[in-house]
């Protein structure tokens, strides 16, 4: 069952690598603009759901809905137009491409959407601006340092004007000041643009922009405040 106002829902999830269950039946829902952080210690599946939820690993049974569709039941060019169009993607090391100058990197899910070059670095700049990184448009990944990269990679998740953005220990290279910043502007950013934030930390001090936690232990999720 679906709960009312659910944006991405998962349902009795399992995925198993070899012998190994990673999920085994880990339930999971978020509404639009709700930022949940996804708790565990390592190795206890929370990875795995994120990865599950955004389409980029499909689990062995059960179901994931958004917005009123099934996952499983797109095409993978369907769940990939997903990934760029209404999903975004923070990591725990940016992953930005060290080619491009960070306006590039922040305009590029937009570029891959067909929006024109001008169009698209104007937007970036905008956003790189909330993230108080906009002076650093013309600089390579290489030339900025890890709280600054990891802001410019929160400002590309946010960029494309997405539904949901899903961070995976987005502070985890960081010192704590630069966490905290960090945390701070995406919650902020997020919250005002009505995105949905699925964060998956192990830090209780990270978890603590979020709406409400869900603990993922032996595969299973486990709601803290209202079952899923």
């Amino acid at each position: 069952m679906i709960p009312a106002g659910s944006l991405l829902t998962a349902h009795d999830l399992h995925k198993t690598y070899g012998s190994t269950p990673a999920l085994d039946g880990a339930s999971f829902s978020v509404h639009p603009g709700e930022v949940v952080a996804v708790m565990g210690p390592s190795g206890s599946g929370k990875s795995t759901l994120l990865h599950c939820l955004a389409g980029i690993i499909t689990p062995d049974s059960g179901t994931i809905t958004y917005a009123g569709r099934e996952l499983s039941a797109m095409s993978d060019a369907e769940r990939s137009a997903l990934r760029r169009s209404e999903f975004g993607f923070v990591f725990q090391f940016g992953q930005l491409v060290p080619e491009l100058t960070c306006v590039e990197n922040v305009a590029l899910p937009l570029r891959l959407n067909g929006t024109r070059r001008r169009t698209a670095e104007r937007t970036a700049l905008e956003w790189m601006e909330r993230l108080e990184v906009d002076d650093l448009g013309a600089k390579r990944p290489g030339e900025v340092s890890g709280g600054q990269g990891q802001r410019v990679a929160v400002a590309r998740a946010l960029a494309a004007s997405p539904k949901v953005i899903f961070a995976d220990e987005p502070t985890g290279a960081l010192d704590s000041l630069n966490g905290e910043r960090v945390m701070q502007l995406l919650t902020e950013a997020a919250r005002s643009a009505g995105v949905a934030v699925v964060l998956v930390t192990h830090e209780a001090r990270v978890a603590a922009y979020s709406d409400r936690d869900v603990t993922v232990r032996d595969g299973r999720a486990r709601d803290m405040e209202h079952a899923v």
